[in-house]
């Protein structure tokens, strides 16, 4: 094979692509059977091409010409029905006959010299070279190929939808300037000494291919993907690569220097710096023509959804569905349409575009075709899948009311099964058609503002709601104030009383506790007193005497702090302003219940942090909390040998005062933790507790502005945190 059959040869592969592609994919229509049948003849006219090129036989290349000019001469006529086809020339079929009339005639002469007389010898290999009648064909092809320029150059002008315009201008750069070009073949037939031109046809079919798959041309319903064009352009480098190492090696062939180990590593270097960034600027030119803003919009589609769906004004949430769509996919108009709450209609709420900015309302019952196909089939409604379903009168009142709102898509917004909505979108400014990606960017975007709509409308009726119910609740405020007030003296009594009872509860074994060292100082005093009344000036007193009174003095003073204790542990006030050390109140805790452990094997260990901040709150309350808590674990371990840990920190990130108390007891079942803090909840027995000591904590703790919380302890038993912050 030469080096003239490349342009032949790439041409061939063209029409075998898409004459394989329209017989796998393409639907049985006339057009695109007309199409399927342009392809195989000219794939039969690029093989007698290539054959001319490359056989040494002038006899040979003459049959074979005249035998595949037999077939080839029926491009005339099937160009011209395929373009009246496809641009709805209804009026001049008398033409198409006679153009298959006088095709049928010249064919009877193909296989003669009067069609074709002979092959001549051309630089690039055989060539046909007319006879008499050859000219009737040459002058017809060129006829034709101009009469198909004017059709698409009149239609391109005429036409308003840009879908359709885009469409068209493929097709006259594509399919008709491949005509022309193979038009043109006829100049070196008639004996002009010229390449063929028709040979670079590849070039308007690429341009063709680019359009088919951009604007699915033949309506194949086949877009095309970045992956399968990464690979066609993949493997065509591999081609060219091919290529140049068959013509690097055809042109060095008998030089010293391509025998040499260094040729072959510099020309592997030559083509990675070529072939690399090659392939990287055509990926690039084929994002731009195919993918051009695809990934732009995506991303600002899904920010917007997400904004939407936690914006509450309906309006808003309009504004911005309308400004992302018309803006990202570019389209000339789009519209709104929600369901009217006093009648059944959908009227279009929101509008962006030329032609909803000149209508002030447009509605659509229940009853209309587009709304009834929308709530049937549940899904975007796309005019272009519909035009081939016109005889259906269904099909054709839906496009009716699509054509009534400009709409390409129609997009259902569904909730809950029912039908609340619609979007419109109009034509691509760009007349492009909408991909499988923007309809499942759409789709995503049309579920999502359902939801937010709806979620929209449902706050507006409970604002309405709230705002018919201000004046009621400012009816009731005095009695909600009051009802409050008397909640908040109720309580405060119950805290009191329970106080109360505890402290009542404590005397008893206090007064005995008071009781030994009252007695003991008794005794000492009445001692001291005889002995004084005995003392003789003259002699000191005895040292005896002396231990004895200071002893007196250290069980007064421990008789005082038992009492300061109860004093400080029963003061009622409301005061929450006062400072208080939280060792200082888990101390006098301790002494007030020592008469009800110090007989129990109980060992209480005690790790109070030093400088210990304090904290502004009520001591009285607080201690409450300390014996409560401290008194439950007494009798959780009372039947065993109980430890008690209290513990005292501060805790520096979240400033807060942490107070801990852990035992060893049974613990508290998980199933009833979330209990414990409920009033007059208990699991003591009858006549042993009332449900209250817990709850009255909690709520000392939360006027606070702390927490307490029971978690389950890293050994045995259970574990209480109290904690208050330093600046409550």
């Amino acid at each position: 094979m030469n080096y003239y059959s490349i342009p032949p040869l790439l041409t061939l592969i063209c029409f075998l692509g898409l004459a394989a592609l329209t017989a796998l994919r393409g639907r049985k229509t006339k057009i695109n059977i007309l199409f399927l049948l342009i392809c195989l003849l000219g794939s039969f006219l690029y093989i007698d091409i290539l054959f001319a090129f490359n056989v040494k036989s002038s006899e040979t290349a003459l049959k074979i010409s005249r035998i595949d000019h037999f077939f080839i001469i029926y491009l005339i006529p099937l160009y011209i029905q395929f373009f009246h086809a496809y641009l709805g020339v209804q009026d001049r079929k008398w033409l198409v006959r006679i153009s298959y009339v006088l095709t049928f005639i010249l064919m009877c002469f193909t296989p003669t010299s009067l069609y074709i007389e002979s092959m001549h010898k051309c630089s690039y290999g055989f060539f046909a070279k007319a006879g008499i009648l050859y000219p009737i064909f040459g002058l017809g092809s060129v006829f034709v190929t101009i009469y198909a320029l004017i059709l698409i150059y009149n239609k391109i002008h005429s036409e308003k939808n840009s879908i359709q315009k885009n469409k068209l201008k493929y097709i006259f750069a594509g399919f008709g300037i491949m005509g022309l070009m193979n038009g043109l073949n006829v100049l070196p037939i008639l004996g002009y000494p010229v390449y063929p031109p028709g040979n670079f046809s590849f070039i308007p079919l690429m341009i063709f291919a680019i359009g088919l798959f951009k604007h699915d041309l033949l309506d194949m319903g086949i877009l095309i993907k970045k992956s399968l064009l990464y690979s066609v352009l993949t493997a065509l480098l591999t081609c060219i690569y091919a290529l140049i190492i068959m013509v690097a090696n055809r042109l060095f062939k008998g030089y010293d220097f391509s025998d040499s180990i260094y040729f072959p590593i510099l020309f592997v270097i030559f083509i990675i710096l070529v072939f690399g960034p090659l392939k990287t600027k055509v990926q690039e030119l084929i994002d731009n023509i195919f993918f051009k803003g695809k990934y732009d919009y995506q991303k600002t589609i899904k920010n917007v959804s997400s904004m939407i769906t936690s914006v509450l004004d309906i309006h808003e949430i309009a504004k911005r569905l309308m400004d992302t769509v018309v803006n990202a996919m570019l389209v000339d108009n789009c519209a709104l349409f929600l369901r009217d709450k006093t009648n059944s209609d959908f009227i279009n709420f929101a509008t962006r575009g030329k032609y909803f900015n000149q209508i002030h309302s447009i509605s659509m019952t229940d009853s209309s075709p587009l709304v009834k196909f929308m709530k049937e089939h549940r899904q975007p409604v796309i005019k272009k899948n519909l035009i081939d379903r016109t005889k259906e009168p269904e099909i054709e009142r839906v496009l009716s009311d699509m054509n009534m709102v400009y709409a390409e898509i129609a997009l259902p917004l569904i909730f809950e099964n029912t039908l609340s909505g619609f979007i419109i979108l109009g034509e691509k400014l760009s007349g492009d058609l909408f991909s499988s990606e923007d309809l499942d960017l759409l789709e995503t975007l049309a579920s999502q503002s359902s939801l937010a709509i709806e979620n929209a409308q449902s706050y507006k009726v409970i604002d309405d709601l709230n705002k018919n119910l201000e004046k009621k609740v400012g009816e009731r405020t005095h009695e909600l104030k009051q009802a409050l007030y008397e909640k908040e003296r109720t309580q405060e009594q119950l805290i009191q009383s329970e106080s109360l009872a505890a402290i009542g509860q404590l005397v008893a074994g206090t007064a005995h506790e008071l009781n030994n060292p009252l007695a003991s100082v008794t005794s000492l005093i009445q001692s001291t007193i005889e002995d004084l009344s005995q003392w003789d000036n003259n002699s000191p007193p005895d040292e005896n005497l002396i231990d004895d009174l200071k002893f007196a003095d250290k069980e007064l003073g421990r008789a005082k702090s038992i009492v300061s204790s109860l004093l400080g542990l029963s003061r009622q006030t409301q005061t929450y302003s006062e400072a208080v050390n939280i060792n200082s109140v888990l101390n006098d805790a301790l002494r007030v219940l020592h008469n009800q452990y110090k007989h129990l094997d109980i060992n209480i260990v005690q790790d109070f942090a030093e400088d210990l901040p304090e904290i502004q709150g009520n001591f009285a309350n607080l201690g409450q909390v300390a014996i409560n808590i401290i008194q439950n674990a007494i009798q959780s371990v009372i039947d065993k040998k109980g430890t008690i840990n209290l513990t005292t920190r501060f805790d520096k990130d979240t400033k807060q005062v942490v107070f801990e108390c852990r035992d060893n007891g049974p613990g508290i079942p998980e199933s009833i933790r979330q209990d414990i803090f409920k009033p007059f909840f208990t699991t003591k027995e009858v006549g042993k507790g009332t449900g209250l000591g817990l709850y009255i904590c909690h709520e000392i703790i939360q006027r606070h502005g702390g927490t307490i919380t029971v978690e389950k302890s890293d050994g045995e038993g259970a574990k209480f945190i109290v904690k208050l912050p330093v600046n409550a």
